[in-house]
């Protein structure tokens, strides 16, 4: 690909600076972007440096052909390594929608099929108990009306999963976080056998089906493929999607090599209310490999290995000469699963499902509430300040990377402002 420009732009203090790059892939019929309008989305998006929340960030947007790719600041407070766009970035839960591409690989060979019960491959979950109701004491149950399915576990609605937002200090509540179960404890410090173990000793909060409850669902997913294919988790990943669409630097931990490309995540002391450093590159969470890695929030990856996991789903499953997915698997992940009596029945950040819906492993706009993504748009957030959404209506893929966890579950400004500034920098 011919790079047509790369300029950088003036320092500004001890800590930003400003890296912007723009090529185009092939003729184009007009001007995705406006010039004068990306240059407002820079001074957005440096706004969010400038006031002190972060260090640095690197966006990237890609309509029709045309990229740009911003990278501002530094990867540390105080100035130190600039932001660059091979800079490498915890993914948290935008490693959700990669998780849900594998397992509809192995739908395709039909090595799982979406209505099956997954009891043969993790019979942890065979003939579960189900909280009579989701505040009830662990020992008020009732049988399991079936058995979770492929499909249970895509969709969320296993019966596991996250309930701050729904039972907050309820018995299965203080169950999840005794057990050191994700989210309560992240990364998981044990094996994907004792993640299961754990797990098999809980009952489920609904009947499986019956409502949407975030992340476990994704965990559980991880455990599955490896244990259908025989590999790591990482191994799958890297031979079906990661090599064939030469995602070099996605993975689930960061070799010595490319340590410094990884910059430091940040998030605020409560006790205090000091921001500090979260995670370390050198001697952090990522520095070195896992026994378990986190189908619902484990990988690293950077702004353009997410780019090409966009272009194959906008191309409908192929992207680089390289069919990953069917189109037909593309159209399912990408459609709402869900029933307005399911989003009713399952509280998560404040008014999100009067815009979203939830696809196979990823969300899933339903209806447009403001100035931003297009209605079936689709992709997904990370909790460190990370977000990768495709929109084939407009045939845009955008991408904002940074590593500052918010104050509160909910999308912080960086992730809200990008997506804002991003829609209207169209040139039509």
């Amino acid at each position: 690909m011919a790079r047509l420009m790369q300029s950088k732009m003036p320092t500004m203090g001890t800590h930003q600076q400003t890296v912007v790059t723009s090529r185009r892939e092939r003729p184009i019929r007009a001007r995705a972007f406006s010039p004068a309008r990306l240059e407002r989305m820079r001074s957005i998006m440096r706004r969010q440096v400038d006031s002190g929340r972060m260090p640095g960030l690197v966006t990237l947007v890609s309509r029709r052909g045309e990229e740009h790719v911003d990278a501002i600041g530094a990867f540390a407070f105080g100035g130190g390594t600039p932001m660059r766009r091979d800079t490498i970035f915890r993914l948290a839960s935008m490693t959700k929608p990669v998780t849900a591409v594998a397992t509809m690989i192995l739908v395709e060979e039909c090595r799982l099929r979406l209505d099956d019960p997954v009891d043969d491959w993790l019979p942890e979950l065979k003939d579960r108990k189900v909280l009579r109701t989701p505040g009830s004491p662990l020992d008020d149950t009732v049988p399991a009306s079936r058995s979770i399915t492929v499909r249970d576990l895509l969709t969320f609605r296993s019966g596991y999963g996250e309930v701050f937002f729904s039972v907050p200090g309820s018995p299965i509540h203080q169950a999840l976080i005794e057990a050191r179960l994700p989210l309560a404890s992240w990364p998981f410090a044990g094996t994907p056998d004792e993640l299961m173990q754990r797990l098999g000793a809980l009952p489920l909060v609904c009947q499986p089906g019956e409502r949407w409850l975030y992340h476990m669902s994704g965990e559980i997913l991880g455990v599955l493929i490896a244990r259908v294919t025989g590999k790591s988790l990482g191994a799958f990943l890297r031979e079906r999607i990661f090599e064939p669409l030469a995602m070099k630097d996605t993975d689930f931990s960061v070799p010595e090599s490319k340590l410094d490309r990884l910059p430091p995540c940040y998030g605020v002391d409560p006790s205090t209310g000091k921001t500090v450093v979260l995670d370390e590159a050198r001697g952090g969470t990522f520095s070195h490999p896992w026994a378990f890695e986190g189908g619902a929030g484990g990988l690293v990856s950077t702004v353009d290995d997410m780019l090409a996991l966009g272009k194959m789903m906008l191309n409908r499953g192929a992207h680089g000469g390289e069919r990953i997915l069917s189109h037909t698997s593309v159209d399912v992940m990408t459609t709402d699963q869900l029933t307005a009596e399911q989003k009713a029945a399952s509280p998560f950040f404040p008014n999100f499902w009067d815009t979203y819906g939830w696809g196979l492993g990823l969300g899933v706009v339903a209806r447009r509430q403001d100035i931003g993504r297009s209605v079936g748009s689709f992709g997904w957030d990370g909790a460190f300040g990370t977000s990768w959404h495709v929109d084939p209506r407009e045939e845009m893929i955008g991408i904002v990377m940074s590593q500052r966890r918010p104050e509160i579950p909910v999308l912080p400004t960086v992730v809200t402002d990008f997506w804002t500034a991003a829609y209207q920098a169209f040139e039509d």
